[in-house]
């Protein structure tokens, strides 16, 4: 059985290479990544936009390895950035790490919990059948 997601993109919505509009996620495993900051193995907040949004999708990856899945099995992101970053600097960062995975994202601007945080992203994944 396929577990990756499949885009979901009505005719009468705009078409993005970056994001789909909707995802069809198989029945089985999922994966729920917590909010992940722009933090270091000791959990250090790295400094700027830029470095805390690479950062904190590298943390993304690191969960979804750790369950046995991947980008490609993502079906959904939710990226938080603090009032008045740059939301330009905060996707050219997180593409520079996410690569060119389509999923259904949803950005939103509200002050992250973590004082100092600029940037958190939660993910939603299927897990593939073999590691069941």
């Amino acid at each position: 059985m396929n577990t990756q997601p499949t885009p979901v993109d009505p005719p009468q919505l705009p078409t993005s290479p970056a994001f789909a509009q909707g995802m069809i996620v198989p029945a089985g495993q999922t994966l729920y990544v917590g909010g992940q900051n722009g933090t270091n193995q000791t959990g250090d907040l790295l400094d700027g936009l830029e470095a805390q949004t690479q950062q904190a999708m590298r943390n993304v990856l690191a969960v979804l390895a750790e369950a046995g899945t991947d980008a490609e099995h993502v079906a959904k992101l939710t990226i938080y950035l603090a009032a008045g970053v740059d939301i330009a600097e905060g996707y050219a960062a997180a593409v520079s790490v996410w690569g060119a995975h389509r999923t259904a994202i949803t950005v939103i601007s509200a002050a992250p919990a973590r004082p100092g945080a600029l940037v958190e992203i939660d993910a939603v994944a299927a897990i593939p059948s073999a590691r069941r």
